[in-house]
């Protein structure tokens, strides 16, 4: 009997995932896990690393806290992890961080904080993947995340519009420096999905602000699934063709 033919195989890929300890990251690690991958999860807080792993499939994945807003640290942490796992395949960077605060209010370390986490990391965590002796040869991948915030105005989240928003920005120049080294890089641009940093972001909002939100999105609001699956597509065999861009998932929020 032929074996089943599935494009979205990752049998025997590694790759790296920041953020994975919660929401759309820890999604992404067990679907990854269900296609082959051997995934490094990363995150700042080992125990919820753990429970991460107690959901995927397979065995051979492995755990490597990191912060990465440590830019001077993380090309040696990602030779680290190379000299035990072998070159990576792939890279998706969903560590992130938002925030809500009137212009009136927003305090300059503030604004720091969160383009360091959001947009900056990208920045140092790229840069140390595409080196020749982190990456797989001959090709590779990477997978960032922005945010309906960055191409969408709403109060209050200046901050994190501009981190995610440089997100969208950086995708395209960087996809176009890295393809002659054959090495795709996309975007994905999450709408409203239900994680604990969306759960958070509720309890600012007024109780009309909020349902306003919600009747906002024609498929209503998603799910991390709904996000951690394209991102495996941008991963996979099925999107060998792309590269350099931003793809909006929002349940038809921008369409209108």
């Amino acid at each position: 009997m032929a074996a089943i033919f599935n494009p979205l195989d990752l049998t025997g890929k590694t790759i790296l995932v920041t953020g994975a300890s919660s929401g759309i990251g820890r999604d992404t690690c067990v679907v990854l896990s269900q296609l082959g991958a051997k995934v490094v999860l990363t995150g700042r807080d080992r125990n919820r690393l753990e429970e991460t792993l107690a959901l995927m499939q397979q065995a051979d994945h492995s755990i490597s806290p990191h912060d990465v807003t440590n830019h001077s640290e993380t090309s040696q942490w990602m030779s680290d992890i190379v000299s035990r796992t072998g070159p990576l395949f792939g890279l998706v960077h969903l560590a992130g961080i938002s925030h809500t605060e009137a212009i009136r209010f927003l305090d300059m370390d503030k604004l720091e904080e969160v383009l360091d986490l959001n947009l900056k990391s990208a920045f140092s965590l790229v840069k140390a993947f595409r080196q020749k002796n982190i990456r797989s040869m001959p090709e590779a991948r990477v997978v960032l995340t922005s945010s309906v915030s960055g191409i969408r105005g709403y109060p209050g989240m200046a901050a994190y519009a501009a981190s995610k928003g440089g997100i969208i920005a950086i995708t395209r120049p960087l996809a176009l420096e890295l393809a002659k080294e054959n090495i795709r890089l996309n975007c994905v641009t999450p709408g409203f999905v239900h994680t604990e940093m969306t759960i958070e972001m509720q309890t600012l909002l007024p109780a009309k602000e909020l349902e306003a939100a919600k009747q906002a999105y024609p498929l209503g609001l998603g799910t991390p699934r709904d996000i951690s699956l394209p991102i495996c597509f941008l991963l996979s065999p099925a999107s060998a063709w792309m590269t350099g861009q931003s793809i909006v998932i929002d349940g038809g929020l921008t369409m209108k």
